[in-house]
């Protein structure tokens, strides 16, 4: 599977700083030192729908990651996924009458046009879960053979007492982590598990449904978890520097994958930051494909938005936060951008130099994009009301904002 082509990010003088960021398993900021390459997996979408305000502003958090690395001199080993066969994109295309590959492959397009759109730094590695199946069953029949797992009616689960690091990532008690396996696509209530809390690894043929050989397991699909597992251990190894996606995946799927990997491999940890981003709220409630209520990227586009003005909207919150789509988030956006191209549109300004380190300072700074874009909104204003005489700051301006924050000016 291809991803998305990626846009020139330009080189700014000096050197960036270390990122500093909330690790989930910490509960606090590490700073993050990665070597000459920096390694991330971020998972991806499950493509039966556009993509909304959330994807959105969790990729676009990631990009941050990147561009901050970027920015030290780095390069940057990025893994996405795409999950293209599970249970809701096969509800789905039931739903509408319409082959499940077919509405797989057109909305992870649409994905993909939207990323360019917004100037997504692609991953290098762009993996759906169906081409990852050849990987993904000697992984199972690994964790069979190890004790780690066990079979109930043909289908195959992971038993999280094999890992005694299970719990680390999510930091949750038992209770908490039942009601979200309930709610986040686990089956707690199934009789017969030795845990409620033990993930599927692989499910056995179902009538009516889409199956792969899964040699000595039989027929079926993979489960959630160990596709990413797969994937990221293929690509990264183990230990690589940060896991990213959602807050709503900290558990179960990042907890899980930890527990999977680390019990295939005998070594901890699978990832030495767990990086989190907040919800995007419309209305009062999280965005979310089965609640409908979402503001898609592409609908914007539609209607002639400067995709430009959606990264800032995003940019405007700290990852970390939840936060509500409303009616002036746009057009604060758009007002934003507006002044900040009449701003170096102009010959010449007021010097640059302490924006590019107040940039890299926001920024390095668990990823303060808030405060980033106000240290330019701070420039926009000095050039507005007195000028300047720096015939290159409004060049150095706009390559700061575009090689740090993804927005072209």
């Amino acid at each position: 599977m291809h991803a998305w082509p990626a846009s020139e990010v330009p080189a700014l003088p000096g050197k960036g700083r270390d990122l500093r960021i909330h690790d989930t398993s910490t509960g606090g900021r590490v700073t993050l030192d990665p070597g000459p390459v920096a390694r991330i997996y971020v998972c991806g979408i499950t493509p039966y729908d556009a993509t909304h305000m959330g994807h959105a502003a969790t990729y676009n958090a990631f990009d941050l990651v990147q561009r901050v690395w970027l920015d030290t001199k780095r390069q940057v080993h990025y893994v996405q996924n795409v999950t293209d066969v599970d249970d809701p994109l096969l509800e789905r295309a039931q739903r509408d009458g319409e082959d499940w590959t077919g509405l797989a492959e057109r909305e992870t397009a649409l994905f993909r046009e939207d990323m360019t759109a917004l100037r997504m730094l692609p991953p290098q590695h762009y993996i759906g879960a169906v081409e990852a199946i050849p990987g993904i069953v000697p992984l199972v029949e690994r964790l069979l053979e190890a004790g780690a797992a066990y079979e109930l009616e043909g289908d195959v689960y992971f038993s999280v007492a094999a890992d005694p690091h299970f719990g680390e990532v999510s930091r949750l008690d038992a209770e908490a982590m039942r009601v979200l396996s309930a709610e986040r696509g686990g089956d707690p209530e199934r009789p017969g598990k030795k845990n409620p809390l033990d993930p599927l690894l692989w499910l056995a043929a179902r009538p009516g449904e889409p199956s792969w050989d899964g040699g000595s397991l039989g027929r079926g699909r993979p489960g959630w978890h160990i596709e990413c597992v797969a994937i990221a251990l293929d690509h990264l190894g183990m230990g690589f520097d940060v896991q990213g996606g959602g807050s709503d995946l900290a558990f179960p799927h990042h907890e899980m994958g930890a527990s999977h990997a680390q019990a295939l491999t005998g070594r901890h940890p699978f990832a030495r930051a767990y990086v989190h981003a907040g919800m995007v709220a419309l209305d009062g409630e999280k965005m979310s494909k089965s609640k409908g209520n979402l503001v898609f990227v592409s609908a914007l586009r539609g209607q002639g938005v400067d995709p430009a003005a959606i990264r800032l909207a995003l940019l405007a919150h700290h990852y970390r936060a939840d936060w509500e789509w409303t009616e002036q988030v746009l057009p604060d956006a758009e007002a934003r951008l507006a002044r900040w191209r009449a701003a170096v549109s102009r010959p010449d300004g007021p010097p640059a130099e302490a924006l590019v380190e107040e940039v890299r300072e926001a920024l390095a700074d668990d990823l303060d994009a808030p405060s980033a874009l106000a240290a330019v909104d701070r420039w926009a204003a000095l050039q507005r009301e007195a000028g300047g005489t720096d015939e290159g700051a409004p060049g150095v301006v706009s390559r700061t904002v575009d090689a740090l924050l993804g927005v072209a000016l």
